[in-house]
């Protein structure tokens, strides 16, 4: 077999499965390399045999990807880190919303989730030096939650320019579970077209939830939802880009004691997450942003106040860590 350069060199790859790969996102060598089995399979129309052998002469062509610790930490050092918009969260987060990984923000409703979406649209947008990437907003809608009067307030809080910073957010209204899919992996394009440096998703999981009703379809969702997560996380990681996320949360009430709120997803959805918060309500305008799960930040809250104007911060003495 010759050299392997692009996905129609791959074996079993005939123009009929090509098309079908290059229809379902799967354009390069590396796409298929990290791809299981079964989802060429399902894209492709192949056998597993086939779909194994094509995954296995794609891994050969490309660099096995092990590096040493000192190259990974240069490697770190390309990660963007975007504001809230408040100084006491981007301090919980170890400098604000990190490039190359999926954020997750849940809670109950109205604690102000969506409020994240709406500031980092325009924080995402700043310059660098600013807080900012730089760079445009793709956000996927799943809730009909959008509104661009509030990013006007928000952008106005900065001084920036109304019409400009709307012009450079792409939203996408996703209407079914596969549909919001779908434009995950249709994301890839626009990325490359429109500048993108944050991808929202608010809400992650209400399509999923709506749709996949019952213990009965239970494996089903949760198949379809590590699906979606690792789509996403791909992006992050080979794009450079920022995911954020938010979910819904639910109930367990036969626990006895502290909160029984958990976000929607179960482990599919946290593992994939690799920065995780949970948001509750204060006393009048504010919130409390918990940081649950980071691979290398301690635990702790925040509290910080949801105005017209966006996020902001309160005094000081407000931010806590646990040692």
């Amino acid at each position: 077999m010759g050299e392997i350069k692009k996905v129609s060199d791959l074996p079993g790859i005939g123009p009929a499965a090509e098309e079908k790969l290059f229809t379902g996102g799967y354009k390069t060598i590396e796409s298929i390399a990290v791809a299981s089995p079964m989802e060429l399979v399902s894209v492709a129309g192949v056998g597993e045999a086939t779909a194994v052998k094509a995954i296995a002469a794609a891994r050969g062509a490309l660099d096995s990807g092990v590096m040493t610790a000192e190259d990974f930490l240069e490697k770190r050092k390309t990660i963007g880190k975007m504001t809230l918009g408040s100084k006491s969260i981007d301090a919980l987060l170890g400098g604000g919303l990190e490039t190359q990984s999926i954020t997750e923000v849940y809670g109950k409703y109205g604690t102000g989730k969506t409020q994240w979406c709406f500031e980092t649209c325009v924080t995402a947008q700043m310059p660098r030096e600013q807080g900012g990437l730089e760079g445009n907003v793709f956000y996927i809608d799943s809730e009909n939650s959008f509104r661009p009067e509030r990013v006007i307030k928000i952008a106005e809080k900065y001084g920036l320019d109304t019409t400009s910073v709307l012009r450079n957010i792409f939203v996408a209204r996703a209407y079914t579970a596969d549909h919001q899919m779908l434009l995950v992996e249709k994301a890839k394009e626009i990325i490359k077209e429109k500048n993108i440096k944050l991808i929202i998703v608010d809400s992650l999981t209400a399509q999923f939830r709506s749709e996949y009703i019952g213990r009965g379809l239970l494996a089903d969702r949760q198949q379809k939802l590590n699906t979606h997560m690792r789509a996403l996380a791909k992006l992050a990681e080979s794009c450079n880009v920022a995911i954020l996320v938010t979910n819904q949360v639910m109930s367990k009430p036969d626990q006895l004691f502290g909160d029984p709120t958990e976000p929607i997803g179960g482990n599919i959805v946290g593992h994939a997450s690799k920065t995780r918060l949970y948001l509750r309500k204060g006393p009048g305008q504010t919130r409390i942003a918990k940081l649950v799960d980071s691979p290398y930040l301690p635990d702790g809250e925040v509290v910080y106040k949801v105005t017209d104007n966006g996020i902001e911060d309160q005094e000081e003495k407000d931010v806590k860590y646990k040692k």
